[in-house]
């Protein structure tokens, strides 16, 4: 049986200890093969992270963690690149503020590289930080995680702080271009695309590989991923739940299946599928990791609580302001809504992935809008289904009342 990396988001970690791997490594050397500079976006706990630090662990010419794995024979181990890995959502930028924050994991890596930086500002610490690496150690992997966790996590009822990190990190990337000559490769992922004039506007040459068929597999798990590494898994639970191994596999592609980028392929999220597997028993862990406030007030505000079988341009999919949230696009990026089919002249159609993201949101929104925790909320449409059967009429009319009263909050 397979050992899970849940929690863990470093490549060698798990590796070293022996947990279960979905090998990535060829589309990762499809990704690295010829350099550049990428952004790919994709929902939380999705898998960036680990794939971010599995490219790191290749550049840094770690062969013995690929034993096995794909890419083996494939990668030049001869060649090392020094990498420069920040991610933003361990950086302290709530604690310490944005700039100070930066300042200071930039510190962090030149003391690393046994370098003493000149320079104070951030933008010019980071430019210096750069050129000095490259100029010692050769040419630098830049790798940027969940860049867009300061301005998310301000989004609502703070956006001048949101608008402020944007401005920050606008002039951050700002010094990437003129370290071209210094870079081998650089990736940025994030959850959202954030309006590319205002944060990446200097760099022209980010290639957007969110939507590429190439790599629509980059993150997440396939069907015939779960097929191949899962398969005495699978078998245990079929068994202790008295059904077929086709009979399980359908019930978990219900639950945790869906996620698609073009409406053909589609995905597990990796940590939904491998928390089930863990505990054994279907549970919305992917929903229990946090939802947005701001999501559910756009919700309220909009009057949208009905996302079923959205038809969309591919507009929808562009880039949006900060000070111009726009609900559907937001509901995609995070991972609420996805691509069930695309139709003729650049039209989708956008569904819940699955049954997990569906009844988890649905029962969120109606805790918001009764004014009461999501997890009370949970059972409203089993609670009337039994109190018409069971014939209690008290309880019948206060969940009709709890009902109206958010029917009340949507009209308003």
């Amino acid at each position: 049986m397979n050992k899970y990396p849940l929690g863990l988001q470093t490549f060698e970690k798990i590796i070293n200890k022996n947990l279960l791997y979905i090998d990535k490594t060829k589309d990762i050397y499809n990704l690295t093969e010829l350099g550049g500079y990428y952004f790919y976006a994709r929902p939380r706990r999705f898998g960036k992270s680990l794939m971010l630090s599995t490219i790191k662990s290749l550049y840094q010419g770690k062969k013995e963690l690929f034993k096995g794995l794909w890419i083996e024979n494939k990668w030049d181990w001869s060649k090392t690149n020094p990498v420069i890995h920040i991610g933003f959502s361990g950086i302290g930028h709530r604690e310490l503020g944005l700039e100070k924050a930066i300042n200071q994991v930039l510190d962090y890596i030149a003391d690393d590289y046994n370098i003493t930086l000149k320079t104070s500002d951030y933008t010019s610490k980071f430019m210096e930080l750069i050129k000095t690496i490259a100029k010692q150690k050769g040419k630098v992997v830049l790798l940027i995680d969940e860049y867009d966790k300061p301005i998310i996590d301000y989004l609502g009822n703070k956006i001048e702080i949101a608008e402020e990190n944007r401005n920050l990190l606008k002039s951050f990337y700002s010094v990437i271009k003129d370290c071209d000559p210094h870079i081998e490769f650089m990736i940025i992922t994030g959850i959202s695309k954030f309006s590319k004039v205002s944060i990446f506007s200097e760099l022209n040459n980010l290639t957007d590989i969110t939507f590429h068929r190439g790599y629509l597999g980059l993150t997440g798990i396939s069907q015939q991923e779960l097929e191949e590494n899962f398969q005495e898994e699978i078998k245990e639970l079929a068994n202790e739940n008295e059904i077929t191994t086709t009979e399980l596999k359908e019930e978990i592609r219900r639950w945790y299946n869906g996620y698609s980028w073009n409406g053909k392929q589609f995905l597990y999220n990796p940590y939904s599928l491998l928390s089930y597997f863990d505990f054994g028993e279907f549970k919305n862990f992917w929903f229990e990791t946090g939802t947005p406030t701001f999501l559910l007030e756009l919700m309220k505000n909009q009057k949208m609580v009905k996302l079923e079988n959205l038809e969309v341009g591919a507009v929808t999919f562009s880039s949006y302001s900060i000070k111009h949230l726009q609900l559907i696009p937001l509901l995609f990026q995070t991972g609420y809504l996805t691509i069930k089919e695309r139709k003729a002249n650049d039209l989708y159609v956008l569904n819940y992935p699955n049954s997990e993201v569906r009844n988890s949101l649905l029962q969120n929104i109606i805790g918001f809008l009764a004014h009461t925790d999501y997890s009370y909320s949970t059972p409203t449409v089993v609670h009337l289904k039994e109190a018409f059967e069971d014939k209690k009429l008290e309880h019948l009319i206060r969940l009709i009342k709890k009902g109206v009263q958010i029917s009340l909050i949507l009209a308003a």
